[in-house]
């Protein structure tokens, strides 16, 4: 009988191989171990992110209550977690009870109603977390005179706090309030559209 070829490279090929499998163990080990401290570092994340969101929450809700009650002059709003067990991923609602009516939900308010609680929320916002320009295209619309006057004079009050405001309305209560005013007026005979400025800071 013949003999059967013999791979003379078996031996260098074998360790070759040996060092391709150590590297890839390696490699294996070193992703394990970055997989691990990636979960690590968004499980503290997710922790961190959670307790500022807790904090920012309860510190708004006090606020909302406080701007609600003088935008309403009088009742009561909070804000309430939908999934309070779970922050990350727990939605916001609102419970406002207006002067004279039972609490009730949102979106069970009248538009009026709806629109001042809003701009309750976003003052108290703004109040826990202020920040230094704020642009509002007419978010009192909706308002009447009295509501649009108590609006005012709460944009006003932030503003010397040291917020700017650039505020787009048609409601004189808000106008007036205002360091600045920026008009168009468009001459009936000419069609052409000015821009007007009035300073009423001075």
């Amino acid at each position: 009988a013949s003999m059967p070829h013999v791979n003379l490279g078996a031996v260098e090929e074998y360790q070759k191989l040996v060092e391709r499998l150590t590297f890839l163990d390696q490699q294996v080990e070193d992703l394990t171990g970055a997989r691990g401290n990636l979960e690590q570092v968004i499980e503290n994340m997710d922790r961190i992110v959670a307790q500022r969101f807790k904090e920012t929450f309860d510190e708004i809700n006090v606020q909302f209550n406080e701007v609600f009650k003088r935008l309403f002059a009088g009742g009561r709003a909070h804000l309430y977690l939908t999934q309070p067990e779970n922050l990350l991923e727990s939605g916001v609602d609102i419970m406002a009870q207006p002067p004279g009516k039972k609490p009730q939900h949102l979106s069970l308010l009248s538009g009026g109603e709806k629109a001042l609680t809003a701009i309750a929320l976003l003052l108290a916002m703004l109040q826990v977390r202020p920040s230094p320009f704020s642009v509002l295209d007419e978010i009192e619309s909706n308002l009447d005179e009295a509501n649009v006057t108590r609006f005012a004079q709460l944009i006003k009050e932030y503003s010397l706090q040291g917020g700017q405001f650039i505020v787009i309305t048609h409601r004189r209560g808000t106008m007036e309030v205002g360091d600045v005013i920026y008009g168009i007026s468009a001459e009936a005979s000419s069609g052409v559209s000015k821009v007007l400025s009035v300073r009423l800071d001075r």
